[in-house]
């Protein structure tokens, strides 16, 4: 019986082994598949796959099994490989079959070469996605996801001592040097020798590691740093950092779409032959110009050093509901039945039974971060459990933008608010606006043609990324014709849930589920569908004091508790039953008649919205009368408020 150690170290080893048990059966594939979905269901097994997101690549073993929480930021054309080959010894006629599913080089041993006329042959297709980090991911969630892996800290057998190809202080040069070192492989040929049979366009013997690609195409060739730029490896954030891998999917590749965010296990591939025959590919003279119609930038782009951009042959792959490292990946029973999370549901249902203290925990948490305004931080529990429950037609139901108008100018509120709100949620960022922000930056992810690729903008964001944008900041100036374009986008995304990504010649709807909250003096310029304006009961002389007392004052488990009930919240399912909606109804015409010019359908939607996330927020799945009562109180304090500062400052509502 296979070790854990073989199934982490040498997951090609445990393929072959089926390989060759089931040859000429077409199903080795499958047993493949389950071989590795049955490993990762035992007991925390999940926790000994390294994982790309904790562990620099140069520490991993190459073709050892890794993991990888990723969102797909594009999807290159899928490509045609040897799934299976044949190799022939010319001096004994000796022949043997190969996979070549979940490698990018084939191997052939010693004075053997591959028979392309082989009976044998099967081609087969794989698509290739563009895989980053996730955008703007908190660093508690990075920080548990490693606590939580005792792989790493004792004896994880596919994490290894760097070798000469991969340094420790790599992580900590500059990212010209890094690809400089990848694409002069020159001194790394020697070490590389005799490692695999690569038959690329001398296909009679392995005189030296010339590639043997599974790709049945040529053409993906690095350029040299003399002739191009540093590479870029199109984070949609600034300040981005991690890995950026691709990640090759065998099966079931149209199920996932771009922005999705991934767990992948796979093999990693970081094989140096690669940059070392794209190095020998591009200064080659004698290339058949039918092979060479992708543009050098193509070449670059889709075929960059393995060391910078490592690939992962994907074995299994889920799409996450989120990325909080203190929940179960799957929450509902069907999928808890493909997954090793089943035994953390009962976790979910302990922590539903304890609700109503760390509800209350939580907003007295926010109501001091709101420095002492209860009703905006109720507002504010209910802004952060929201999420796009339903599309009807083009209007997205559940999206709920809070508009937090009367925010200090002068003091930093919203960066140390941004700051608290970055220690509760998985994913977030922080947009400053300006009008050198809005003129100079990228939002709207673009195609660019010349590489053949999707180019990443701020607003190419995972499902529930909270979205903090601070408009107390802004002042007077002209916006120019980017500008006009990136506040258009903002206001999309608000109103319709979507980004219009620009393929030049068109425009492509994506839609999105972004929680937003903008932060202003007045009332917003952009669209929001509540305006809940500030009322300080307090003012700390020294802000950033206050606030760090904040979070110092919380324990972690309580800071951990809120984690998980913003998180699990926004992913139970709700309903109204037909009484309550009856008695709903009749509530509003009444209200209609008493004041038939300031109650609109809108107000209505409206209470309805506050009213299902006031429900999900006592954990509570159906709506009451009680709640309808509240939800009615909370936008009535809200509406006066509104009032109230109007007729102080005159600005509208």
């Amino acid at each position: 019986m296979p070790c854990v150690g073989d199934w982490l170290n040498s997951p090609l080893g445990i393929v072959q082994g089926i390989f060759a048990q089931n040859v000429p059966n077409s199903d080795w594939e499958k047993k493949v598949t389950e071989y590795f979905k049955e490993k990762l269901k035992e007991n925390n097994a999940t926790n000994w796959v390294p994982s790309l997101n904790d562990v620099p690549v140069h520490y991993l073993k190459p073709n050892s099994l890794v993991k990888f929480r990723c969102m797909v930021q594009d999807m290159f054309d899928p490509e045609f490989y040897m799934g299976v080959y044949e190799t022939v010894d010319p001096n004994t006629n000796a022949r043997v079959l190969h996979f070549g599913k979940y490698r990018d080089v084939a191997e052939c041993g010693p004075q053997q070469e591959i028979d392309l006329n082989s009976s044998q042959t099967v081609t087969s297709e794989r698509q290739t996605f563009y895989c980053v980090p996730v955008p703007g991911e908190s660093a508690w969630v990075k920080e548990i996801s490693f606590l939580t892996e005792p792989a790493y800290v004792s004896a994880s057998q596919a994490r290894v001592s760097p070798s000469t190809s991969y340094t420790p202080s790599r992580h900590k040069r500059s990212y010209e040097e890094d690809e400089d070192m990848d694409l002069h492989p020159s001194k790394q040929k020697e070490q590389h020798m005799g490692k695999s049979c690569c038959c690329g366009s001398d296909i009679h013997g392995c005189v030296e590691p010339k590639r043997l690609e599974t790709e049945a195409s040529a053409g993906h060739h690095v350029i040299s740093p003399n002739c191009s730029p540093p590479l870029d490896l199109n984070f949609p954030l600034p300040g981005e950092k991690g890995p950026a891998c691709l990640v090759k999917v065998y099966e079931n590749w149209e199920s996932f779409k771009v922005n999705d965010v991934l767990e992948v296990f796979g093999v990693l591939s970081v094989d140096p032959v690669l940059s070392i025959v794209n190095s020998e590919e591009r200064d080659s003279s004698t290339l058949d110009p039918m092979e060479c119609m992708d543009t050098a930038e193509e070449q670059r782009v889709h075929s960059p050093p393995a060391s910078l951009v490592p690939r992962i042959h994907v074995i299994l792959a889920q799409k996450l509901q989120h990325i909080n490292p203190l929940l179960p990946a799957c929450l509902n029973e069907e999928e808890s039945k493909t997954c090793d999370c089943s035994a953390l549901l009962p976790v979910v249902s302990n922590f539903m039974s304890e609700l109503s203290p760390v509800r209350a925990e939580l907003l007295g948490f926010l109501t001091h971060a709101l420095l002492g305004d209860s009703l905006a931080a109720e507002y504010l529990i209910l802004h952060l459990i929201s999420t796009v429950y339903a599309r009807r037609d083009v209007l997205p139901l559940g999206k709920f933008t809070v508009n937090l108008s009367g925010c200090p100018r002068n003091s930093a509120f919203t960066e140390h608010l941004y700051r608290l709100i970055q220690q509760l949620v998985p994913a977030s960022y922080h947009l400053r606006m300006s009008i050198e922000s809005m003129n100079h930056s990228r939002f709207i992810p673009h195609k660019d043609y010349t590489a053949n690729r999707l180019v990443s903008g701020l607003l190419q964001l995972a499902s529930h990324t909270s979205l903090v944008i601070d408009e107390t900041q802004l002042e007077q100036g002209q916006l120019d014709t980017a500008g006009v374009h990136n506040v258009t986008a903002l206001g999309n995304l608000i109103t319709w849930q979507k980004v219009d990504y620009d393929f030049n010649y068109h425009r492509m709807e994506f839609p999105c589920n972004i929680n937003v909250l903008i932060t202003s003096e007045g009332r917003s310029l952009l669209p929001s569908d509540c305006q809940v304006h500030l009322q300080p009961q307090i003012i700390p002389p020294n802000m950033e004091e206050y606030m760090s007392s904040l979070l110092t004052a919380v324990l972690p488990s309580v800071l951990n508790k809120f984690r998980i009930y913003l998180s699990l919240l926004r992913l139970l399912d709700y309903s109204i039953s037909d009484e309550v909606t009856k008695a709903v109804e009749e509530d509003f015409v009444e209200m209609r008649k008493n004041n038939p010019e300031s109650v609109t359908a809108d107000d209505l939607h409206k209470m309805l919205l506050v009213a299902r996330f006031l429900s999900l927020s006592a954990g509570q799945t159906t709506l009451s009368r009680e709640r309808w009562l509240r939800a009615k109180q909370l936008e009535a304090l809200r509406k006066a408020r509104l009032q109230q500062q109007q007729s102080v400052n005159g600005n509208e509502l």
